[in-house]
């Protein structure tokens, strides 16, 4: 890489300066010269400092010998040390200013000057260089450390927004799958009826305006777990899961209950995983199985509580098969698995389907 023109204006004045200072010594000509070149290495000290520190060793290492060159050492070997110190690297600068030290040494010794300017001057304009050079080391590392945390904050804020959009699809899922799923079925049963069963047509639409009520208060709680976490009230519990099978029950699909074993002082997230096991066995059940019989088993121990749905086969095709992304049964798993515990789901031997959870007592609440 060549010289910028600023540079080379401070090498040629500085060779001018010293070849003119030497001569007005009365110095020979090939002190002259060696003045010369000891002033032109100055230009070259930050772009090439290695090379102008070894070139200015050999132009002191000529004039040594000569008398009556103490100014001109005393200017231009520090100047040459502060290069060394400040764009070479930790220890080739350090060997150039013990070069440029121990050859300033040699014509003090030569000329029985003193030497305590020649060691102390180019020394001391070393280490304020190399000081100088490791602070902007050390800024620009912090600079870097600084666009390196940027980009990791950027990097989180994307997947938190990710993150947050997959928490809220999950959510909306819960929320509008079942009840869609007992509007639906309602629905479709309540268009036979109409005709032969005014009684029971009454109660086929008020499950459906019971199911309506219940996605309307879901959402609302969804809305104000957007807004704000603390306005959500207590989660899901098992109680909620009673509620949860009574109303399904109501809606015509033949579900039992059972519980069993220790259910008492659950923490919170356990008995919200829970209801959303329920909830998603019972909408799948409504979906995919309409008018097939329906087991939900709840039984807790004191390391874990097993929450099971096992539905029969199909009697007939429903009006939803088919109708579902997967998309339930993927959040439900990482939902399960943020908890600790684990999902399992599959056809049973007799052609029906086992949702299974098995979830651990003590639960790790995740902090964001």
């Amino acid at each position: 890489m060549g010289l910028s023109r600023a540079e080379l204006l401070v090498g040629v004045a500085a060779a001018l300066a010293s070849a003119l200072s030497a001569a007005a010594l009365g110095t020979a000509p090939v002190t002259v010269a060696a003045a010369a070149v000891l002033g032109a290495a100055l230009g070259a000290g930050r772009r090439h400092p290695r090379a102008a520190w070894v070139v200015g060793t050999v132009a002191v290492l000529a004039i040594a010998p000569e008398e009556d060159t103490s100014p001109l050492l005393f200017f231009l070997v520090p100047a040459l040390a502060f290069c060394a110190g400040r764009w070479d690297g930790r220890w080739g600068g350090l060997a150039g200013a013990l070069s440029l030290i121990g050859a300033s040494e040699l014509g003090v010794w030569l000329t029985h000057d003193s030497g305590v300017a020649a060691l102390l001057v180019p020394a001391a304009a070393w280490a304020a260089a190399r000081a100088l050079a490791e602070r902007e080391q050390v800024a620009a590392q912090l600079a870097e450390r600084v666009r390196e945390l940027e980009q990791e904050r950027e990097a989180h804020a994307r997947l938190s927004v990710r993150y947050e959009r997959a928490r809220i699809a999950s959510e909306l899922h819960d929320i509008v799958a079942h009840a869609i799923s007992v509007m639906v079925v309602q629905a479709s049963a309540g268009q036979r009826l109409a005709a032969r069963d005014p009684e029971a047509t009454a109660e086929t639409f008020e499950a459906i305006a019971g199911a309506a009520r219940q996605a309307e208060q879901d959402m609302g709680r969804l809305v104000a777990l957007l807004g704000d976490e603390k306005a959500i009230g207590q989660a899901p519990d098992l109680a909620l899961v009673e509620e949860l099978v009574a109303r399904a029950a109501g809606s015509g699909l033949d579900v039992t209950l059972r519980l069993e074993g220790e259910r008492e002082g659950l923490p919170a997230p356990l008995g919200e995983t829970a209801y959303h096991v329920v909830q998603e066995g019972l909408t799948n059940v409504l979906r995919y199985s309409a008018g097939a019989a329906a087991r939900v088993r709840v039984r807790g121990d004191h390391e874990t509580l097993l929450v099971e749905v096992i539905n029969a086969p199909a009697r007939t095709e429903t009006a939803l098969a088919g109708a579902g992304t997967g998309t339930g049964l993927r959040g439900l798993r990482e939902r399960v698995g943020a908890s600790g515990g684990a999902l399992e789901a599959g056809p049973t031997s007799d052609g029906g389907w086992r949702l299974s959870a098995r979830l651990p007592r003590r639960v790790t609440t995740p902090t964001n």
